[in-house]
């Protein structure tokens, strides 16, 4: 396995570590009432992210937007293993985007400006230099 696909795997790991860091306090704080039903916003009073406190609404908006940058993390990373483009400055660059995520997670669960604008911004970067490698 490439070193890119492995940062990608990790970076799925990651994912569903977020899900389960948002769920949990989502389920504590709405009731099994409001998540196991089907969510219609008419019976519930609204959207449940609207329910939410103020971390845990952060950090749904945390991981939607790893889904997010996880598409194009990924078509980087498979395109450079089919191309058999990997270099050192694609694996930096996997890294680099892995490591922004895991620092993200913070960053907006805690509210810190600008650092996590800045964070995510290193890692779209490093995802649009993949992309561009793959084509080089």
């Amino acid at each position: 396995m490439t070193p890119e696909l492995t940062a990608l795997t990790l970076a799925a790991l990651l994912q569903v570590f977020q899900i389960a860091l948002m769920a949990v306090p989502a389920n504590l704080e709405l009731g099994q009432g409001k998540t196991l039903g089907p969510r219609d916003r008419d019976r519930l009073g609204g959207d449940l992210r609207d329910q939410l406190s103020t971390r845990t609404a952060r950090l749904h908006r945390a991981m939607s937007n790893h889904f997010e940058g996880l598409i194009l993390f990924a078509v980087a990373c498979v395109v450079l293993a089919i191309a058999d483009k990997s270099s050192a400055l694609t694996t930096a660059c996997a890294y680099a985007y892995l490591a922004a995520r895991v620092l993200y997670i913070p960053a907006y669960a805690f509210g810190w400006v600008p650092w996590r604008s800045l964070i995510w911004a290193i890692g779209y970067l490093a995802t649009t230099l993949m992309l561009i490698a793959a084509l080089t």
